[in-house]
């Protein structure tokens, strides 16, 4: 090798890291070369850093792969921050390289000097400087490892011109480490079947970390006459197929989740670190979960087991008694359907000749449209409970967003990546105006790249969850609004084919044809800034809080396709 650089771009290259997502700039150049001269890795240049990060923590997250990006010394790399925070809070195994000032000048106060290995120290798993050209491979495998193995972000910083020196070290072979699932003990299975047997009604409330566990989820669901609610991080992969679905519980929320939690002798969390404690009944609960660290830090916990959720229940169902009393899970499945026929009574009456659009119209009719296999990218704020409630998983579709950090912003980076990692698949961006606004930038990445990415803008001229919570605090909303913008015009002069829909009439049309579109498509949506949601359970705080605020803001909260799932497991329970 060369120089330090060409061994970098080598070595991740033989991990299988296939892109490096970032900006160039001086201190990167020699990086940036390495790249340009060798075979199988990519260099994607974007409009700003933070999109970097988003973009290969989407990657990560959807391939399971460890994914790369990179900023320049000072400024450069410090706009990675925020999106490897949402990263590491993801537990997507991202690598960020951030090179330096000279090695001479660090401690000087020199141009641009940061200490990169000390600010990325809170969102990282690891961060080290490279001092030396032959710790290069050495401290790159950590880093990797890491990264891979903790689930979560390694930071190496490397001076500019250290990358530019002589290789020193020779180039290890590359060894890929496959973690192993997380068995629990025969004497920890024991005991949770015993404490679920002797519960006279169990619920099962899942979340992510379930991915993979939807067969041994419903079995035992089935076995213990459980129904099941879930997280939003939960819903891709436990809603589909389910017979026993009580919807989500939190501030996005619906359905009989939240009852169903807090009518239960015992509360079984599997593979969730569900953050809203409030929401949870803080008492009777077993936490099943493959990171030790989560284990009772939301809830007091009867039992904690250390496991997989998939390997945990594979073990733990031969162990639990069949039951014939289904009394609570028909109680509760039908409770759940009698409130999603009142919100759909309510959520269809006059939309779809309401102008503005109203969002939940535009969202079921994007579920509609939207291919059977699309990743969604979706934007923090109100388009997280659009997304909750309209869009139907299946086994197939993807969702992914900032629900651990909570970042504006970040549906168009994670499109991005999402759309380099799956070239083949459809890949939507549901986008807020505000989020869109604050990485605009990276629409001339989509057209200059030619990425097919669907962005697909809710724009009601507001910050509409921020306008939600002022009204639940009994504050009038002030700040939230702001004069209506244009983007599909916006989104045509840097070249991007665009549609405009004001009407409801043009919101499947507008989709269609994006969707149909060869390359990048942008459709806005003209959106009611009125139509918020509220959450499952309502305080009389909250109520006070509205009636002094809320005005005539439009409160309803439809649920899409999911009363379809509700009626049909309807049909199921015997009639009293």
């Amino acid at each position: 090798m060369t120089n330090v650089a060409e061994q970098l771009v080598h070595l991740l290259r033989e991990a299988g890291v296939q892109r490096i997502y970032g900006i160039v700039g001086d201190s990167l150049n020699p990086i940036v070369d390495a790249v340009r001269r060798t075979e199988g890795i990519e260099w994607v240049h974007v409009r700003h850093e933070e999109t970097a990060a988003f973009a290969a923590s989407a990657e990560a997250q959807l391939t399971g792969r460890l994914a790369v990006c990179a900023g320049s010394s000072g400024p450069g790399n410090l706009h990675l921050i925020n999106g490897l925070f949402d990263a590491h809070r993801s537990g997507a195994p991202v690598l960020a390289i951030a090179s330096h000032i000279p090695a001479a000048q660090i401690g000087t106060g020199f141009f641009q000097e940061t200490h990169p290995e000390q600010l990325f120290a809170e969102c990282s798993h690891y961060s080290e400087l490279v001092s030396q050209p032959e710790q290069l491979p050495r401290l790159l495998r950590i880093a990797m490892q890491t990264a891979l193995g903790r689930g979560g972000v390694s930071v190496l910083t490397i001076p500019g011109d250290l990358a530019d020196r002589k290789a020193t070290a020779p180039t290890p072979p590359v060894t890929k480490v496959r973690p192993s699932p997380v068995v629990p003990t025969d004497r920890t299975v024991d005991e949770l079947a015993e404490l679920l047997d002797s519960a006279e009604k169990v619920m099962l409330f899942v979340g992510a970390g379930a991915r993979g566990a939807h067969a041994e989820v419903m079995e035992l669901a089935a076995r213990l006459g459980a129904p099941v609610g879930h997280s939003f991080g939960g819903k891709e992969w436990i809603q589909f197929d389910n017979p026993y679905d009580v919807g989500m519980s939190g501030l996005l929320g619906y359905g009989a989740c939240f009852e169903a939690m807090h009518q239960a002798d015992r509360v079984i969390l599997l593979g969730t670190d569900f953050p809203y404690d409030n929401f949870l009944p803080q008492a009777r609960t077993i936490q099943v979960d493959h990171d030790l660290t989560r284990l009772g830090r939301r809830t007091p916990l009867e039992l904690a087991v250390h496991g997989s959720v998939k390997e945990t229940l594979r073990a733990l169902l031969p162990k639990v008694k069949q039951r014939t009393d289904r009394s609570y899970l028909d109680k509760m499945l039908r409770k759940h359907a009698d409130r999603l026929e009142k919100v759909v009574d309510a959520y269809t009456r006059d939309i779809a000749d309401r102008t503005p659009i109203h969002p939940e119209y535009a969202a079921a009719v994007l579920d509609e449209v939207a291919a059977a296999d699309t990743v969604f990218t979706i934007d923090t704020g109100m388009n997280n409970v659009w997304a909750a409630r309209y869009l139907t998983p299946n086994g197939r579709r993807r969702m992914i967003g900032s629900f651990r950090h909570g970042s504006m912003a970040n549906a168009l980076p994670q499109a991005i990546g999402a759309q380099l990692a799956y070239p083949d698949r459809q890949v939507v961006a549901l986008s807020g105006d505000g989020g869109l606004s604050m990485l605009l930038g990276d629409l001339l990445t989509l057209s200059g790249a030619d990425i097919p990415v669907k962005v697909v803008v809710f724009n009601n001229a507001s910050l509409g969850m921020v306008k939600l919570e002022m009204l639940v605090d009994g504050l009038p909303d002030h700040g939230t609004d702001h004069r209506q913008v244009n983007f599909a015009a916006i989104a045509k002069a840097a070249g991007i084919h665009a549609i405009r829909a004001e009407k409801p009439a043009e919101v499947e049309p507008a989709l269609r044809e994006a969707f149909t579109h060869p390359g990048p498509a942008l459709v806005e949506l003209v959106t009611d800034p009125n139509a918020l949601s509220l959450p499952p359970k309502i305080t009389g705080e909250m109520v006070r809080g509205f009636a002094l605020a809320a005005g005539k803001t439009v409160l309803n909260g439809g649920v899409g396709k999911m009363i379809e799932l509700a009626r049909s497991n309807l049909r199921n329970i015997p009639r009293p």
